[in-house]
C-alpha cells in the first residue's frame, strides 16, 4: 500500500516525499482511513511507529477537505503530556501541512506565556498543547473552541500516569459536544478504556502491537554491577565502544545531573535534560544530541517521553525505572521507524524487584551478561519463570516469549563482538534466556 492509495492530497504526497517516506507504517495503513471517516478511533501502538503521522496527515486532509475555517477558531486540539511531545507533534504538523494554508500553534509551560497569546490572537487552525499551559490560557479568555471539529488525547497512557486526568475532563467540558475523538495510547489497560469511556462515542479500536510488548527490532541486556560503580561503568560502555550517540536514563533529576557532570569532567560531551531544566535548556540539549555535538544525552522518563531522534543506536538504563511501563517506553527510544536498536541496563542488587518485574511484564528474559572489570560483589539471580504479566486483564506470552528464547534462532554474535571496539567481556556470563532478549 502507498500512501497516494490512502486517499490523501497531493499537497500532502509531495510533503511525505519530501521527507523520504515511501511506504506508510502499519499504524499509518490502519489509522488514516480511519480518521478520515470522522468516527472516533481509539488506537494503541509503540513509540517508534509512526503513529504521530497516522494522526496528523488525516486531520490535515480533513481540513484541505473543508476548505479555510473561520479567523481565530480552533479546528483540531492536540492535547500531549509533555513539552517535548508537543513539540514533536507541532514539528509533524508543520512538516507535512507545508504545501497547506492551514496555522498551526504548540502551547506548552516553562516559557512566557505572552508570544503564545499573541501567536493565538492571529488565528490557529491546530493547536497542539500541554494541559496545564493550555487551561491557563483558556483562564485568560485566549483560546475559542466554538469551532473544534477534532480532538486529540495523544500518549493518553503518559496523561494518566502524570496526573492530568482532572485538566482532561476540564478541558473537555469546555470543547463543543459534536466533534470527531481520537484517542492514542500505548496499551489499552483498563484505566485507558475508562477514560475513554467518558468522552468517546462507539470508537473504532485499532491495536498494531501486543500490549507491553518491547520494540520488535531492539536487542537487549542487563549487566550486573554494584551501583557505585555505575556510572564508570557508563563511560567505559561510551569510550570503549566508540558510541557517538547514546541515551542514557536515570530514575531522578539529581542523578541525571551528576551523570552528565561525570561524563563531561572525563572529556564526553554530555547534557542532562529533566523537568527542572528550562524549555531553552531542554531544547538546546536535544537539538546538540540530534547534531551530533553531544554524545551522550541523560534523560529522566518525563523530559524523554516523546522524543523522536531518528536511526539513534543504543539506550543506556543506568537505572531500572519503577514502574515497568516506563521500561518498554525508554527502550522504544530505540529501534524505531524500521532500524535495528540496542538497550543495555545496568543492574544493581536492589533493583532485582523491578528486573523482574519488567521481565513478567515484557514476558521475557532479559540475558545477564559481564563487563569485565566491573563485575559486581553480588551476583544477580537468574531470572524466574515469568508467569502471567503484571498488568490487569492480560494473556500469559506464548511460544518463544515463554521460554525466553530469542525470536529468529540461536547463535548472534554478543554486542561486543559486533562493536569492533569494544573490549571483550568475561567469559563468566550468565544468561538465562540462552541468546539475546529480543522481543
Amino acid at each position: 500500500m502507498t500512501f497516494a492509495e490512502l486517499g490523501l492530497a497531493e499537497p500532502l504526497l509531495r510533503a511525505i516525499e519530501a521527507r523520504g517516506y515511501t511506504q506508510p507504517t502499519p499504524i499509518q495503513s490502519a489509522a488514516i482511513p480511519a480518521v478520515l471517516t470522522g468516527r472516533d478511533l481509539m488506537a494503541a501502538a509503540q513509540t517508534g511507529t509512526g503513529k504521530t503521522a497516522g494522526f496528523t496527515l488525516p486531520l490535515l486532509q480533513r481540513l484541505h477537505e473543508s476548505g479555510a475555517g473561520r479567523s481565530q477558531r480552533i479546528r483540531v486540539l492536540v492535547l500531549t503530556p509533555t513539552r517535548e511531545l508537543a513539540a514533536q507533534v507541532g514539528e509533524s504538523v508543520a512538516t507535512y501541512g507545508a504545501h497547506l494554508p492551514f496555522r498551526s500553534a504548540v502551547v506548552f509551560g516553562g516559557v512566557k506565556i505572552n508570544p503564545q497569546i499573541s501567536r493565538l490572537r492571529r488565528g490557529v487552525d491546530i493547536l497542539v498543547a500541554t494541559p496545564g499551559r493550555l487551561l491557563d490560557l483558556a483562564g485568560q479568555g485566549e483560546v475559542n473552541f466554538s469551532g473544534l471539529e477534532v480532538l486529540v488525547l495523544d500518549e493518553a497512557d503518559r496523561m494518566l500516569d502524570m496526573g492530568f486526568i482532572h485538566d482532561i475532563r476540564r478541558i473537555i467540558k469546555m470543547l463543543p459536544e459534536k466533534r470527531q475523538n481520537l484517542l492514542f495510547s500505548a496499551t489499552f489497560a483498563p484505566e485507558i478504556r475508562e477514560l475513554a469511556g467518558t468522552f468517546l462515542h462507539k470508537p473504532q479500536e485499532i491495536s498494531v502491537a501486543p500490549p507491553n510488548a518491547t520494540a520488535e527490532r531492539v536487542e537487549q541486556w542487563v549487566y550486573p554491577v554494584d551501583k557505585k560503580r555505575k556510572a564508570a561503568l557508563l563511560l567505559d560502555l561510551v569510550v570503549q565502544n566508540n558510541w557517538q550517540q547514546v541515551l542514557v536514563f536515570s530514575r531522578t533529576k539529581r542523578g541525571a545531573n551528576q551523570l552528565a557532570q561525570y561524563l563531561e569532567k572525563a572529556g564526553v560531551d554530555a547534557a542532562a535534560i529533566h523537568g527542572n531544566k528550562s524549555q531553552g535548556a531542554r531544547t538546546r540539549a536535544l537539538s546538540g544530541f540530534k547534531k551530533g555535538d553531544l554524545r551522550v544525552l541523560v534523560a529522566t522518563d518525563i523530559a524523554a517521553r516523546g522524543l523522536d531522534i531518528a536511526q539513534l543506536p543504543q539506550v543506556v538504563n543506568v537505572d531500572l525505572p519503577n514502574v515497568p511501563e516506563d521500561y518498554v517506553h525508554r527502550i522504544g527510544r530505540t529501534g524505531r521507524a524500521g532500524a535495528s536498536g540496542r538497550a543495555f541496563s545496568l543492574v544493581s542488587a536492589d533493583e532485582i524487584k523491578q528486573l523482574e518485574a519488567i521481565e513478567r511484564l515484557t514476558q521475557a528474559h532479559l540475558p545477564r551478561e559481564y563487563w569485565d572489570g566491573f563485575e559486581p560483589d553480588h551476583e544477580l539471580p537468574a531470572s524466574k519463570p515469568l508467569g502471567r504479566p503484571r498488568a490487569a486483564g492480560e494473556q500469559p506470552a506464548r511460544d518463544s516469549r515463554r521460554t525466553g528464547e530469542r525470536r529468529g534462532g540461536q547463535g548472534k554474535p554478543r554486542a561486543g563482538q559486533r562493536e569492533g571496539a569494544g573490549r571483550r567481556r568475561s567469559r563468566r556470563r550468565r544468561n538465562a534466556a540462552g541468546g539475546n532478549a529480543r522481543a
